[in-house]
């Protein structure tokens, strides 16, 4: 029987993946591209970001999308610990992923942006409000920025 290695893919959140049939394993850090077997030393990197790759016992191949992360070989256990990654089995439906992902990232970052000027906004108007008051009279300060109406 053809030794193999137990593959982890995790993140903060959640165990991505679990595989215990690994025989052969591809990924990248700062010096290039490397490969991993059965039987390797134990090793220790930092991954740059890459599609990692392995193939099982079966023949089947894996892919997870990294935006990087450290990668451990340690008693033929290969660990991935990352931020985020995107499993599949296919590559052409992983690019898919992670244009999609992309996509809700760029739309979240605008979402923050547009939330942080109208915060920013809403600040100085308060400023402004507290620090010309019209006719003489002091609104109240309120730190939620709620209208209040003035007295006549």
């Amino acid at each position: 029987m053809t030794r193999c290695l137990l593959l982890q893919i995790s993140t903060p959140q959640q165990l991505l993946l679990e595989l215990d049939d690994v025989v052969s394993f591809r990924g990248e850090d700062a010096s290039g591209c490397f490969g991993l077997l059965a039987g390797h030393e134990d090793f220790l990197t930092v991954l740059q970001p890459t599609v990692l790759r392995w193939r099982r016992a079966s023949g089947e191949q894996g892919f997870c999308a990294v935006q990087g992360g450290v990668l451990s070989l340690s008693r033929q256990v290969l660990r991935v610990a990352c931020r985020d990654g995107i499993v599949d089995t296919r590559l052409e439906k992983l690019e898919a992923g992670v244009h999609r992902a992309q996509q809700t990232q760029v739309e979240s970052g605008r979402q923050a942006r547009v939330e942080h000027v109208r915060l920013h906004t809403q600040a100085v108007r308060q400023l402004v409000r507290y620090l010309r008051p019209a006719q003489g009279i002091e609104p109240p300060f309120d730190p939620l920025g709620e209208q209040h109406e003035r007295p006549a």
